[in-house]
């Protein structure tokens, strides 16, 4: 069953948590965005710092034996040195989104040492597909590509992404949870990059439109590359994402069309 709630709201946990008995929780729940976090950094410490301690006390209490964590490619920071690797320092966050998500991973590692908790964090590497929130950047692209807006693209579009498509996302969040024992992290990405200004044409083709765009000035907290070593996640989970960037834009490309534009 599905129930609304706000992971601060220490009571309605409580009320959840003393209702319900749960094998395993998978935590998803967090306030995204680099941009976003640099406005209002107290809203993202509340919701993915103090939320996430809420939900880890009541997983003790409750012995809870797994936790999967969402965390995020953006705790390696401004590095561009690549591919990332789990074991790479992320001691360096350049947005308050990142500081929180390391912050989680931190949290999660400290619950595992004093309690027990099986943790596995997970750092998901910009992930898009059919039903992602309006306001990510593949569904604000296409949006703006079929009202003919130009698009902006924060300095000279060379920086890059490893995209990975939602589906891929779910089979190695499924294998986290079959495989969660002790404390790990794991790189939830393609392991392939794409140029944002490349990102933005092929989107604009697979929706069947030309992309106009325009430059502006690179944004403060952006990072210049993300490239996911998945060797970890290969090995000790069997992840193995199957889904090229131009199949998966095909397929968001699809579901936007049958959705039609908002």
């Amino acid at each position: 069953s599905m129930v609304e709630g706000d992971l601060c709201d220490e009571p309605a946990l409580d009320a959840l948590f003393a209702r319900e008995r749960f094998d395993a929780v998978i935590h998803l729940a967090a306030w995204a965005g680099v941009r976003p976090s640099i406005d209002a950094p107290g809203v993202y410490i509340d919701a993915n710092v103090r939320g996430l301690t809420n939900v880890l006390e009541r997983i003790r209490r409750a012995g809870v034996p797994r936790l999967v964590f969402a965390s995020s490619s953006s705790v390696y920071g401004g590095r561009t040195t690549v591919p990332f690797r789990e074991t790479d320092p992320v001691d360096r966050p350049i947005s308050p989104y990142a500081a929180t998500k390391k912050a989680g991973e931190v949290l999660c590692a400290t619950w595992h040492h004093l309690y027990g908790t099986h943790v596995a964090s997970l750092r998901y590497f910009t992930v898009y597909g059919p039903r992602q929130r309006p306001e990510m950047a593949f569904h604000k692209f296409a949006t703006m590509i079929a009202r003919g807006r130009s698009i902006p693209i924060y300095g000279d579009g060379s920086s890059a992404r490893d995209y990975t498509y939602i589906a891929d996302i779910v089979q190695g969040t499924v294998a986290a949870l079959d495989h969660c024992e002790g404390y790990e992290i794991y790189n939830l990405g393609e392991s392939r990059t794409t140029r944002l200004d490349d990102l933005v044409h092929k989107l604009a083709r697979a929706l069947g439109y030309e992309a106009r765009v325009r430059h502006e000035p690179e944004q403060p907290g952006d990072v210049p590359i993300t490239f996911a070593d998945i060797t970890h996640a290969r090995a000790k989970l069997g992840y193995a994402p199957t889904t090229l960037i131009d199949e998966g834009l095909a397929r968001f490309a699809e579901w936007f069309h049958r959705e039609g534009v908002r």
